[in-house]
């Protein structure tokens, strides 16, 4: 960090943001942290005023919502971790070819009245904080990202 001085915009995104790596940025120019696997092209939310010593995931980017919810789709409490789910227009439509797997992540939509609305599960433990900010808590399975 010391040696780049030209650089203001720090994005950090695809693997979980530590407090080390925010706190070795955030002091020196703008850090934004964002969270988006490709199926949902690429973002789906972003802090861009986080506190470095604990980097969340902030909230959803615009036309994004996000969902995180227990094992039977009900949303959960504040502080209580759950799956994180994702839906909005940049969600994909599917795997090419994999029509089981499809099935599996991308999910009829329980909370719209869209037909065929759908929510991708992201596979993603999270919990809303007090703020309303979304924290990555690990994963509910063994995949890696």
């Amino acid at each position: 960090p010391a040696g780049v001085t030209s650089l203001r915009t720090v994005l950090t995104a695809g693997e979980a943001c530590t407090p080390e790596i925010a706190l070795r940025w955030a002091d020196r120019l703008r850090f934004v942290n964002a969270y988006g696997p490709t199926e949902v092209t690429v973002c789906a939310t972003f802090n861009t005023a986080m506190d470095p010593e604990r980097p969340t995931l902030g909230r959803p980017m615009a036309n994004v919502q996000v969902y995180v919810l227990d094992d039977a789709l009900q949303p959960v409490p504040a502080g209580v971790p759950g799956e994180l789910y994702v839906a909005g227009v940049g969600l994909a439509r599917g795997y090419l070819g994999r029509p089981d797997l499809t099935a599996e992540r991308f999910i009829p939509h329980p909370y719209s009245a869209v037909p065929g609305a759908r929510l991708y599960r992201t596979g993603d433990r999270v919990r809303h904080l007090a703020d309303g900010d979304l924290e990555y808590v690990g994963r509910v399975d063994d995949q890696v990202k």
